[in-house]
């Protein structure tokens, strides 16, 4: 049974969405800030947190880069606010998922679906190269780590794939669309600007190979290298 966190400092957000996850056949725990969100990953294993922003004491965004400190948890980030500044900064602490207030708790309940599909161990996935070059980059796909000029860079977890899925098809032109789908897993909810924030926070990692990464104006990007 996937386990959820809920951590929002309004407890009526708490209880909605506590009652459609369990309708999910979800486990689910939930706190009313950041600090108790921490203590609680730190206690128990969760599959995702749903986390709102704006909480007394510690926000979601510290929480989130506390968390990450010591346990890797999927993160789908509830706020009031859904400026490009604070999505950029959610998806650079190494947020998975963001979504505005006030929300359909089906389309949460259909996010966290497809968090937990993507992150569920793949029994028949198809054997995959241990390790892709292009220009100077290099992906270890098994240990999940890349490399720029031999050294390691740190990438969050959408950034990661992002790359994986441009370099495993090099020079071919993918839309947003196919991004967002192989990335995320799910069609546009009207939000058709993530990608674009993500790459460019993944070019930030990138050095000299920031250029690699072409947009296609218009249509999409493409790796070459």
């Amino acid at each position: 049974m996937p386990k959820i966190l809920i951590a929002d400092d309004e407890p009526d957000i708490v209880r909605l969405i506590e009652r459609y996850a369990l309708r999910e056949g979800y486990e689910v725990t939930g706190v009313g800030n950041g600090d108790e969100a921490i203590a609680a990953c730190r206690r128990e294993d969760f599959d995702v947190i749903v986390m709102d922003v704006m909480m007394p004491d510690t926000d979601g965004f510290t929480a989130c880069k506390k968390i990450r400190e010591f346990k890797d948890i999927p993160v789908l980030m509830l706020s009031a606010r859904g400026t490009e500044y604070d999505k950029l900064f959610g998806f650079e602490v190494g947020v998975d998922d963001y979504v505005t207030k006030p929300f359909s708790p089906k389309e949460l309940l259909a996010r966290i679906r497809v968090i937990l599909r993507r992150n569920a161990p793949q029994k028949d996935e198809k054997k995959q190269e241990e390790i892709i070059r292009g220009a100077g980059i290099e992906i270890d796909t098994l240990g999940h780590n890349v490399f720029v000029d031999g050294v390691k860079t740190d990438l969050t977890a959408k950034e990661f794939a992002i790359l994986l899925y441009l370099m495993r098809n090099k020079g071919i032109v993918l839309s947003r669309d196919k991004i967002m789908n192989e990335v995320w897993g799910y069609d546009f909810f009207g939000e058709d600007r993530t990608v674009d924030w993500q790459i460019k926070l993944l070019r930030g990692k990138l050095g000299p190979y920031r250029e690699n990464i072409q947009t296609i104006r218009g249509v999409g990007y493409k790796f070459e290298g």
